[in-house]
């Protein structure tokens, strides 16, 4: 190595030297340390004890962590489908050439610009069982018992996960940017042989835009077992909203079962992962690529 490239590459390493420190202090150190502190028995105050694998052999007994577990399955098999399923409805209707068009794609993702917490408020009002102004509407049309969504159990979760559809906003504008994407002439070919608009979509615009919903569908597989903020502070009836990030979070900072907590968030990555590859595997016939 020549000296002016030994000066330009540790110009270049001190460039990134601020992400690369930042990296390791607050990413790669904290992911090491979870790995011990998860056979350790820790309190944050005091050292770390070594007790093997008593974290994750507690779990099999902890009737709270299957609760959690529960929680959170049921709401991503409500939440998820619900909201790709609308976030694709939207995109198709905003992808319309009509007047105004970039005045309702402004409405609809605007929500998404809104804090997590400020959000969960709003709707923590909207949905009170009592003077909520959604029941004051639902009254109005004639529904004298509307639900009591968060204070009923059995609504808890169905109107998380409708909240979980006011933020759709990102996922809509992936799908728009796919949906320009979609060629032109094999749409027009379609039309050409007389195929009706639900044809078009089924057998044109969805495997054109497949690796998207993909995506689309990954994000929200790690984005719903990680859920937290609009549920923390929501709330549910009868524990219906422990989900698996808010009982980690009480046994890390309120029970200061840091190995417990620590040993639940690496059982939720191989969750995470699992849970990928299965979709992964399940998806290989009907994502189709460019040049497939």
């Amino acid at each position: 190595m020549t000296p002016g490239e030994r000066r330009r590459t540790w110009a270049g390493l001190a460039f990134v030297s601020p992400w690369l420190v930042g990296f390791a202090v607050f990413t790669l150190y904290p992911v090491c340390a979870s790995i011990y502190y998860s056979f350790c028995d820790y309190d944050v105050l005091s050292p770390p004890v070594w007790v093997g694998t008593l974290n994750y052999s507690d779990m099999a007994t902890d009737n709270v962590f299957w609760l959690s577990v529960y929680n959170t399955l049921v709401f991503n098999l409500i939440a998820l489908p619900l909201s790709l399923v609308s976030a694709l409805a939207l995109a198709l209707l905003l992808n319309q050439p009509v007047r105004f068009q970039g005045v309702f794609r402004a409405i609809y993702y605007l929500p998404s610009l809104v804090p997590a917490v400020a959000g969960a408020m709003v709707w923590l009002w909207i949905l009170n069982g009592r003077h909520g102004i959604l029941n004051q509407a639902l009254m109005a049309v004639g529904i004298s018992r509307p639900p009591l969504w968060l204070d009923d159990p059995d609504w808890a979760k169905p109107s998380l996960a409708l909240v979980s559809l006011w933020g759709c906003g990102n996922t809509v504008v992936i799908y728009l940017a796919a949906l320009q994407g979609v060629p032109r002439s094999l749409l027009e070919a379609a039309m050409i042989d007389g195929a009706s608009a639900w044809r078009r979509l089924v057998h044109v615009t969805l495997p054109a835009i497949s690796p998207v919903i993909y995506f689309n569908l990954l994000i929200g597989i790690i984005g719903g077992l990680q859920v937290f903020t609009t549920a923390i502070i929501m709330g549910g009836a009868e524990r219906s909203t422990l989900f698996y990030a808010i009982y980690i979070y009480y046994n890390a900072f309120e029970y200061r079962h840091m190995g417990y907590a620590s040993a639940m968030a690496w059982i939720l990555c191989l969750l995470i992962m699992a849970l990928t590859w299965l979709a992964s595997r399940a998806s290989r016939g009907f994502v189709h690529y460019q040049g497939d």
